[in-house]
């Protein structure tokens, strides 16, 4: 399975992302992830016979005003974060948006600000922190998730699994 659509909005003017270079990390990122036996089976699409599906990621980048009034909104926080992702499939386990062979995954929002602050604290390119968000967002709509420190740590070894692979 190798059939992947990404969308990609850039809502923000700040910084610039080429949209082209992240389409095919995303793709790769996927790509990663469902050729990987062990992984998928610790995902939502575990049950699924993947050759006959397409995967689609909505990604949209923002400033910190638009993502901090997401995450007030949908986490009650009132203040900007790295990045959002809002899981179709995975947080809809009864309910499968399956149409026409396409799985749609849901939508990843990153804060190219927030980004770029977090690029320079970490002493990394805007574009390698840019990549680990996506990778991040991307394992969220996979059903991972991080809610102890152990699991915390699996997930970002994944991450830099996924960004190593996609990015050399």
């Amino acid at each position: 399975m190798n059939k992947f659509k990404i969308s990609i909005t850039d809502n923000q003017d700040r910084f610039s992302v080429n949209i082209d270079k992240i389409n095919d990390i995303a793709c790769k990122m996927l790509d990663y992830i469902t050729k990987d036996t062990e992984i998928i089976e610790s995902t939502v699409l575990n049950n699924l016979n993947l050759i006959e599906y397409n995967l689609e990621v909505d990604i949209v980048f923002c400033d910190d005003a638009d993502i901090q009034e997401l995450n007030m909104s949908y986490r009650g926080k009132d203040k900007p974060t790295d990045v959002l992702s809002f899981a179709l499939f995975a947080d809809n386990p009864d309910e499968y948006f399956i149409i026409d062979n396409q799985i749609s995954l849901g939508e990843i929002i990153i804060s190219t600000e927030t980004a770029k602050k977090q690029a320079v604290e970490r002493e990394k390119t805007f574009n390698d922190e840019i990549y680990f968000l996506l990778s991040h967002g991307i394992l969220h709509l996979l059903g991972f998730d991080h809610p102890d420190e152990g699991t915390l740590e699996d997930m970002l070894a994944l991450q830099h699994e996924m960004t190593g692979f996609a990015v050399k």
